[in-house]
């Protein structure tokens, strides 16, 4: 089974018991065409790690890595929008409070698959930090702004390979950490399709900066980057 295509079925399983029925529908529009690029790094990361990891079993790893970044993505799009300022009917105040409560139920249910795995502290920390970088993002520059927000893609990345690497093995080390964010950086607004952002040369790569990197101090959380 592809990768996306495994990280899509593996979210939507994850939300499968949400309710009311208009929530799980819009939950379930978003991951339609959404780019699976997190889910799918936390998976070539475990393979890179272990050829012949069972990817099924992380399938749970790599769907928390998603929902988390889908909902701080639509929470940062709800900021910039501010949608509930430009309200003309009591139906855009009912779309812009589901989106508000979608961005919650994704962001909780993400939290939920990482809890008990050695990621969950990493988790964590990223939604501290994209935290951190909205507040800051009121009394910013235009050029602070773009880094400000590009952040988000940064943690997910390193987030991604911490759930991947971990699921087979030890904590990813900087070199590797450093590379994750280089491939977020290649991306000025969210994450192109994920077959666009991580390839078999990404799976070598990784693999190589774990071998080698496996004397680094390794990073376990967003403030060890």
């Amino acid at each position: 089974m592809d990768n996306a295509v495994r990280a899509r079925e593996a979210a939507r399983e994850a939300l499968s018991d949400i309710e009311p029925d208009a929530l799980r529908a819009a939950l379930d529009e978003r991951l339609d065409t959404a780019s699976m690029t997190p889910a799918v790094l936390t998976f070539v990361s475990g393979r890179a790690v272990e050829p012949n990891v069972d990817l099924n079993g992380m399938a749970e790893r790599a769907a928390g890595v998603q929902l988390i970044y889908e909902g701080l993505r639509l929470t940062r799009q709800l900021a910039h929008e501010e949608p509930w300022v430009t309200l003309d009917a009591a139906d855009d105040d009912t779309d812009a409070d589901l989106d508000i409560l979608a961005a919650d139920v994704l962001v909780s249910r993400g939290f939920y698959l990482l809890a008990r795995t050695e990621a969950a502290d990493h988790a964590v920390e990223t939604v501290r930090a994209f935290g951190r970088d909205q507040t800051r993002l009121r009394s910013a520059s235009e050029t602070e702004r773009q880094s400000l927000d590009s952040n988000l893609e940064v943690n997910i990345c390193t987030l991604a390979v911490v759930a991947g690497t971990t699921a087979v093995g030890s904590p990813p080390p900087t070199a590797l950490v450093e590379y994750a964010a280089e491939l977020a950086t290649r991306h000025d607004e969210g994450f192109s399709a994920a077959a666009e952002t991580v390839s078999e040369a990404t799976v070598d790569r990784i693999a190589a900066l774990y071998r080698g990197g496996s004397g680094d101090d390794p990073v376990t959380s967003t403030a060890d980057r």
